[in-house]
């Protein structure tokens, strides 16, 4: 069985992940959109996927440009069984209706809120929930990472709380119109919105999150406090994360002190656009103090959700039941640890 699968919104993630489909011998990419006759939508061509106009009325700039086109996002619909939406934050729930009439089923991303789409997804945490579901989004990269690391303690020792506050970066690296330039920026909400979403993907854990905003464009940095339902060690503790998938270690005594030496790692290692798909954790960093859990972990908010998207492709339409080989074979796939 081969899924069909389109992209809408071939940006930063939308282009991870038509990449990633690619790379499967069970999916294929039939169409990604652009909205706008950008560089990207060049790029996709040069790739050899099919490129749809996302919105109508910007059929005309396309054609005055002379980048070819295959039709429209309603186009594109017709050819494919799930649409991975890409699309800005708080934009992608406005076309569950539009899917819905289509007929196909579709994922979106974590700018979405859980209620306008009804079910979250992480591979490692809630695959079977998603099991022959028709739409659902794949939780925040913030979210990605935490569900990554606190999911296999909450399984193996069991948490009591969760303290975390997310030093979050300014803007992706391709941005240059957004801050913050020269200040830290407090989220006065709390707890801040990673907290919530966790729980739509790890049910029954109590955290409760904080964040701040900070002028780099690199990676997102957790500090992170646990109180488990046990006494344990760190030794445990690294045993756990040592078994469990897309978490790497990494250690400040071999000079990655930083999130500058992880994306230079990441560079080191040939990584396609340097990204890191696993969460980082810092193994000299982890402590263990009777009944709690003290780490650091780095995320890469580029990367790290999109195999969740190849593997909630699997699950949507049961191609295997099993997250744990849907997880090895996407790894697999992508060169991921």
């Amino acid at each position: 069985m081969t899924i069909k699968v389109a992209v809408n919104g071939y940006g930063t993630i939308g282009k991870r992940v038509a990449d990633a489909v690619s790379k499967q011998d069970d999916m294929e990419i039939v169409g990604v959109t652009k909205t706008r006759p950008t560089y990207e939508a060049g790029m996709a061509i040069d790739k050899g996927y099919d490129l749809y106009c996302a919105i109508d009325e910007n059929l005309k700039r396309f054609e005055d440009t002379g980048i070819p086109i295959k039709g429209t996002l309603s186009d594109l619909l017709g050819k494919c069984d799930v649409v991975v939406d890409c699309t800005p934050g708080k934009k992608g729930a406005e076309h569950l209706e539009t899917y819905r009439k289509a007929g196909v089923k579709s994922i979106f991303q974590g700018g979405e809120k859980h209620g306008m789409i009804g079910m979250s997804f992480n591979a490692l945490s809630n695959y079977s929930e998603n099991l022959g579901v028709d739409h659902t989004r794949v939780v925040s990269c913030n979210t990605t990472g935490l569900t990554r690391t606190l999911y296999p303690i909450f399984d193996r020792i069991g948490i009591d709380k969760v303290y975390a506050t997310m030093v979050r970066r300014g803007p992706d690296p391709n941005n240059s119109k957004k801050g913050p330039v020269n200040a830290i920026v407090p989220v006065l909400k709390v707890p801040s919105h990673h907290g919530p979403d966790l729980k739509t993907v790890i049910h029954g854990i109590d955290i409760d999150t904080m964040a701040v905003a900070v002028p780099t464009t690199l990676m997102h940095l957790h500090s992170i406090v646990v109180r488990l339902k046990r006494e344990s060690s760190t030794e445990e503790v690294l045993s756990i994360w040592e078994e469990t998938p897309r978490v790497r270690f990494v250690n400040g005594g071999e000079g990655i002190e930083s999130t500058a030496q992880i994306m230079e790692m990441a560079r080191d290692l040939l990584r396609e656009r340097s990204d890191l798909n696993e969460i980082i954790v810092w193994k000299d960093g982890v402590h263990v103090v009777g009944d709690h859990l003290y780490y650091y972990q780095a995320i890469h908010q580029e990367s790290d959700v999109v195999p969740e998207n190849i593997d909630c492709i699997r699950a949507m339409f049961r191609i295997t039941e099993d997250n744990m080989e849907s997880i090895e074979k996407t790894n697999k796939a992508l060169g991921i640890q």
